[in-house]
């Protein structure tokens, strides 16, 4: 009981920090606006990424229509605060409720699929929103899109600080969702059906579960884009954008939903390291992908997870005096 409490201790000084770093950098001006909004779309595709790699690492299926279940949290945060003048939360909530309920209407049909079967089903999903986003104009503004203009647009201190929030609910949500019963029975089945059904385990049930959680999460990650952004339009649902979401799963690690946050952030910042080449920037995540397949295809941190307890209990036991002394101890002492 006691090593739980230190571990449940350290875990909320660590999203405290998580939340409060950035906005302390923003309000002292180590963050300008650029910076701010560098971080802000990082979170947000870290968000994406995390519903993504709930679908293709944790419950072993291949979607690719997890954007157009973002611009279906997007449109219908925007719908029910302008038209039905439901406060703004109320409708990031009930816009997330919506599209995990598409989710499940999507997913009832189609995950007995599997494999590539699954991918080009999801792929056919997010195009068929995109579609019909572009020809409802009087409630979407078809292709020219929908402008929403929040709080989080205006002041960049509350958009890291929601931003920030979320993304370390999303995470502490998942993390503990992957360690409960439920958790470990859908990466049961995601190891082998097979057997898992021979067990009893209700294998369609549990992918249906995973499925909809991710819709949930990608409902929040459109939410919070238009919120940020304050303008969307139909190519957010585009087959293009999922790749994007997908490319940062497999560069993270499938099955490691840290790694795909850093993934995320190291991407979204490299992409605007990269801006000076102009177009050709565009070239980089094919010349990732073709790196990491060769060298790493299991990704940066494979199916592990980096731990913050023990990175402290590793500090604490003089963890980095341990490694200085073994780099550096030899040659002082010769």
């Amino acid at each position: 009981m006691k090593q739980f409490g230190k571990n449940t201790l350290i875990l909320s000084c660590v999203a405290f920090l998580a939340v409060a770093l950035p906005v302390l950098f923003t309000l002292t001006g180590i963050f300008d606006v650029y910076a701010s909004g560098i971080f802000c779309t990082a979170g947000i595709c870290a968000i994406m990424a995390i519903s993504v790699n709930l679908v293709s690492g944790i419950t072993g299926q291949l979607s690719l229509g997890q954007a157009g279940f973002m611009a279906l949290g997007g449109y219908a945060t925007i719908i029910l605060t302008d038209s039905a003048h439901i406060p703004l939360p109320g409708s990031v909530l009930l816009a997330a409720l919506i599209t995990a309920f598409f989710g499940f209407l999507i997913g009832f049909p189609t995950l007995k699929l599997e494999g590539d079967y699954l991918a080009i089903v999801t792929l056919a999903f997010g195009e068929i929103i995109r579609v019909v986003l572009v020809n409802m104009k009087g409630l979407t503004g078809g292709p020219n899109g929908k402008s929403f203009t929040t709080i989080l647009t205006l002041n960049a201190v509350v958009a890291i600080l929601v931003i920030s929030a979320v993304l370390v609910a999303v995470i502490v949500l998942v993390q503990n969702i992957i360690r409960s019963s439920y958790g470990r029975v859908i990466l049961a089945v995601r190891e082998d059906e097979v057997a898992a059904n021979s067990c009893g385990i209700p294998v369609f049930k549990y992918k249906m579960v995973g499925f909809v959680l991710a819709s949930f999460i990608a409902g929040l990650g459109g939410a919070l884009y238009v919120m940020y952004v304050g303008f969307i339009k139909p190519e957010q649902a585009a087959f293009t954008k999922s790749i994007d979401y997908l490319i940062f799963v497999v560069l993270g690690g499938m099955g490691s939903m840290t790694g795909s946050v850093l993934a995320a952030f190291v991407l979204t910042y490299l992409q605007e390291g990269l801006r000076f080449l102009q177009n050709y920037r565009l070239l980089f995540y094919p010349v990732v992908l073709i790196l990491v397949m060769l060298f790493r295809p299991q990704g940066l941190l494979g199916t592990r997870e980096l731990s913050f307890v023990r990175a402290f209990e590793w500090i604490k036991d003089g963890g980095i005096k341990k490694l200085v002394a073994s780099r550096f101890g030899g040659k002082n002492g010769r």
